[in-house]
């Protein structure tokens, strides 16, 4: 989780009010973090931020923000003192599938000092690191002003078109020269490598800004203390990103009493006003509050409460900060209107009613198969219900029969739910290469497929078998294994399948039902997970073989 480091000074100056450490560490509970250390000789407060869906609290005016609303020194929305510029950004048709989107504003009268700018560079490393995923979905530049000529354009060149000195360097270097030399863009450089492209931000005296996401120019992406106007930009994939990390930094330096001015962002076919208003609201009601927190609550109640934590409040309507995009659903709300109702103020309910728990039969019958298939020398493995298109599909040499994607995606690896079970169990051997064979896994859990707009849960088992004489005929002993154990027949159908060697993988039909696969893995399949020896496999769908038993024995 993030942890930041302020001043007490600092924070007491942006509440108007002196807190005591011990104050500040009970109040840090509405911002869901924890007090880490306070160092009472330099006045450093560090701690850990417990949600990362509130980026605006990487900050130590956003924390301010919020506890003004608790301590009644504000209260509802917090506004943005915003004045129109007369700035242009022209985005470029090039940078659309690169890197598409960028949002900006104008800082004008900054008193800015040696621990300002710290706490400007913290909150843009945190803001990038955390949120942005390590800067592939937001990365952030901030320039001095005086030095940049409007308009400044967005576009994307080649990578050997353009050089310019980069922070930290003392000689030009072209743009595929920064990815290989300097640390940062051997560090971010896997972003862009697919790219034949590269963004760049250049001003109408053609000087660069910067080379986003990997680093700023050094003349004019280098800010120092003497600088009283900055240029804020964002840069990243996702437009409700960008634009969300703008409205992060422009409160932020609103709160300290600096002027910021929009800047307009000119793509080809609109132009958006940034910092942007998202203009957002949700309805609430006293009833699915109660439901969901068991107290009443009338509307004057709510109100007050809500405006504490930053909201506005008008008849059970609820205006939604724009610094703030983590409230996608009214339960959201009642969350916040718990928080600082208190949790330790609701009262405690008796149990109502009492259940007995028990092993349910399909959980019983897996665990019969789980047993005997480490009974066989297999060895079972746990992994992540959580996968990926380019293991799921692409090396598995399939199409994608029905993934279903995450909507917020942290990590590459992670951005599907799992529609099969063999490509994780393959995976697990390309990562114990190491290890001696024989190697024999198995894993059963859950995947999930789509067919059209509904979602399918299924208990699938898989089962993969690692060495110099693994073949179609080991499999298949496995798989008599378990049918005798069940007490069905079942018969193999040829068929043909991207994953396995043509003429040694078939169907396996039970009670007229396909049920699952089972054959020897392609050369090519191993190739792509860099496997050298021949991998035998079966996967049977466990929800269809129960069912099928379900029907033979109704009674049982």
């Amino acid at each position: 989780m993030p942890s930041i480091t302020f001043s007490l000074k600092d924070l007491m100056g942006l509440l108007s009010r002196k807190i005591s450490i011990n104050e500040l560490e009970n109040l840090l509970t509405y911002c869901k973090a924890d007090l880490e250390n306070y160092d009472n000789k330099t006045d450093e407060v560090t701690i850990n931020l417990g949600d990362t869906n509130l980026p605006y609290l990487y900050s130590i005016e956003g924390i301010a923000r919020l506890l003004k609303g608790i301590l009644n020194r504000e209260k509802g929305l917090a506004k943005l003192k915003l004045s129109k510029g007369n700035y242009k950004v022209i985005v470029d048709d090039s940078v659309a599938k690169i890197r598409p989107f960028i949002a900006a504003f104008v800082v004008k009268d900054c008193k800015i000092n040696d621990y300002i700018l710290k706490q400007i560079i913290q909150l843009q490393e945190k803001l990038c690191e955390s949120y942005g995923k390590k800067r592939k979905k937001i990365a952030i530049g901030i320039y001095s002003l005086n030095k940049v000529t409007f308009p400044i354009k967005y576009k994307a060149v080649y990578p050997e078109a353009v050089k310019f000195i980069p922070l930290d360097f003392k000689r030009e270097m072209n743009l595929k020269e920064i990815l290989n030399i300097h640390p940062k863009g051997q560090e971010y450089a896997y972003i862009l490598r697919e790219f034949d492209k590269y963004p760049l931000l250049i001003d109408s005296s053609n000087k660069v800004l910067s080379f986003p996401p990997i680093i700023n120019a050094a003349d004019l992406g280098k800010v120092s203390i003497t600088d009283k106007d900055l240029f804020f930009e964002a840069t990243g994939l996702d437009l409700e990103s960008v634009n969300l990390a703008a409205n992060i930094f422009a409160y932020a330096f609103s709160d300290r009493g600096f002027k910021v001015s929009s800047v307009d962002v000119k793509h080809r076919s609109k132009t958006i006003t940034t910092p942007y208003s998202f203009n957002e609201s949700v309805k609430v009601s006293s009833q699915h509050i109660k439901d969901l927190i068991g107290i009443e609550l009338n509307s004057n109640d709510v109100k007050k409460l809500l405006e504490k934590a930053r909201y506005d409040f008008n008849n059970f309507t609820v205006k939604i900060p724009d610094y703030r995009r983590d409230i996608m659903h009214p339960v959201d709300v009642i969350e916040d209107i718990a928080i600082m109702h208190g949790f330790d103020n609701i009262k405690e309910e008796p149990m109502k009613s009492y259940t007995i728990g028990e092993t349910s039969e399909l959980v019983e019958f897996i665990d019969r198969i789980r047993e005997v298939i480490i009974g066989l020398g297999y060895q079972e493995i746990m992994s992540p219900i959580l996968h990926n298109k380019e293991a799921s599909f692409v090396k598995m040499k399939v199409k994608d029969f029905g993934s279903v994607e995450l909507q917020n995606v942290m990590s590459q690896g992670f951005s599907i739910l799992r529609p099969w079970l063999l490509p994780v169990v393959i995976e697990v051997l390309s990562k114990n290469k190491h290890i001696d064979y024989p190697q024999r896994i198995f894993e059963e859990g859950l995947v999930t497929i789509r067919k059209d707009d509904e979602t399918y849960d299924y208990n699938k088992l898989a089962i993969v078998s690692a060495h110099n004489k693994g073949d179609f005929t080991e499999a298949k002993q496995v798989l008599e294994v378990i049918t005798k154990l069940l007490g069905v027949e079942y018969s193999l159908q040829e068929t043909e399948h991207g994953s396995f060697i043509p003429g040694r993988v078939g169907k396996i039909i039970v009670k007229g039902k396909d049920i699952g696969l089972i054959g020897e893995i392609h050369p090519s399949v191993l190739e792509n997970w860099q496997l050298e020896v021949p991998v035998a496999a079966l996967e049977l769908n466990l929800n269809e073989l129960y069912n099928i038993l379900e029907n033979l024995n109704p009674n049982s």
